[in-house]
């Protein structure tokens, strides 16, 4: 028995949507702002998109802030086959790529061919960061932990030894996709340090 087309696109759709529930499952090294418990990756979706809203004045003009919004959705769905990967394990950064590129290859697929195209050109235009929308997602993607870990004295970096000078390389993401939001981060960096919850190398 064949099924019409409209019936196999809406089963693709909501195979796809049963899928990106486990995103829920991924539990973030970050904990949430009261430091109550880790975040999961789909909170941490949430929470980016909603910066991006937010703070939409301080991205470079002009851009594209639905495109910035469908980025940050997106960007961790991979993570449901490659795990959360934390940003400052060198080596597991360095196997990150290869991991997420399956992943997306994986979950993407499951979508209709033009949603699918659609969903992953926005993950790779995120991955690759050359445009202003993805510069400026990255960069929200990039200050939250930072503004999680400062109102937690400290949270993970001192949990995992992070020091200034490597959540400072971090901040330099940000300066590209925000100058304003770059220099707050640089701000909050150092009265961190200033305060004892972040140590210098």
């Amino acid at each position: 028995m064949t099924t019409p087309p409209e019936q196999d696109r809406l089963h693709a759709q909501l195979a796809f949507a049963m899928e990106i529930d486990k995103l829920r499952r991924i539990v973030r090294r970050n904990t949430l702002m009261d430091g109550s418990r880790r975040e999961n990756d789909a909170e941490h979706s949430w929470y980016v998109g909603m910066l991006a809203m937010v703070l939409a004045e301080h991205a470079p003009p002009g851009i594209d802030l639905d495109r910035v919004v469908a980025m940050l959705l997106v960007h961790d769905i991979v993570e449901i086959d490659a795990g959360d990967t934390f940003v400052y394990d060198a080596s597991a950064v360095e196997a990150q790529a290869g991991l997420e590129r399956k992943a997306a290859d994986r979950i993407f697929g499951l979508l209709p061919d033009d949603q699918a195209t659609r969903l992953r050109a926005l993950w790779d235009e995120f991955e690759e960061r050359e445009t202003p929308e993805a510069r400026f997602a990255r960069a929200l993607d990039r200050i939250a932990p930072i503004l999680a870990n400062h109102h937690n004295e400290g949270g993970t970096w001192s949990l995992y030894k992070v020091t200034a000078e490597q959540v400072l390389e971090k901040v330099k993401i940000i300066e590209e996709g925000s100058p304003t939001l770059g220099a707050y981060a640089t701000e909050i960096v150092e009265l961190s340090v200033s305060r004892g919850h972040l140590a210098r190398a």
